[in-house]
């Protein structure tokens, strides 16, 4: 197993602008796929052994992601004169910035399905094995950014991890405005932040 996964090339962040591209990396077996080919490259065969759905079902999927520029051929091999195909992903990190009717561009941010991680995450939960937090910090649009990126560090350094133990680990992380109540500015404080 490579100490660096994947092993094979590819960018380390690429921007998703079309909204074919967004619905692609939404459907719960196109994201499966593209974290299980965070570990190595792989063909349908092996891909559609791993999630226990037919090999058409995953073809079809993997066909989708190729596509939309999410996945590519990265090598092939001879297998009784059938060429087989091993895909892997475009890159490490898919960002969002889709553009507005109005023609602004929204605010780039990560892809983030909390849907699919509660839902792998509630036998960890039951089984007390479960490690999150949330917290709420009334900062600056820059200040979350800035959050931000140092979090896409740790995603990096996440994915990088050598692939050496039994237990596939799940791990979400996003940053993202809310309406948690707040409380009104400190006395004697006219700009609203807190005095010390």
């Amino acid at each position: 197993m490579a100490d660096n996964p994947p092993d094979y090339e590819l960018a380390d962040r690429i921007v998703l602008t079309q909204p074919s591209q967004v619905q692609a990396i939404g459907h719960p077996l196109r994201t499966t796929i593209l974290q299980l080919l965070h570990e190595r490259a792989a063909t349908v065969t092996e891909l559609a052994a791993a999630v226990g759905r037919p090999k058409s079902t995953v073809a079809h999927h993997v066909d989708v992601l190729v596509s939309n520029g999410l996945l590519h051929v990265v090598r092939t091999r001879k297998v009784r004169a059938i060429e087989e195909r091993f895909y892997g992903r475009t890159a490490r990190m898919f960002t969002i910035a889709l553009e507005h009717p109005s023609g602004n561009h929204a605010a780039t941010g990560d892809f983030n399905d909390f849907e699919v991680a509660a839902r792998e995450s509630a036998t960890a939960f039951e089984q007390g094995r479960l490690r999150g937090f949330i917290r709420h910090a009334r900062i600056s649009d820059e200040q979350a950014s800035e959050f931000w990126g140092r979090m896409a560090e740790l995603v990096d350094e996440f994915d990088r991890m050598p692939r050496a133990g039994d237990t596939t680990y799940g791990f979400a992380i996003g940053i993202y405005p809310t309406d948690h109540p707040r409380l009104p500015p400190a006395p004697g404080s006219p700009s609203g932040r807190v005095t010390r």
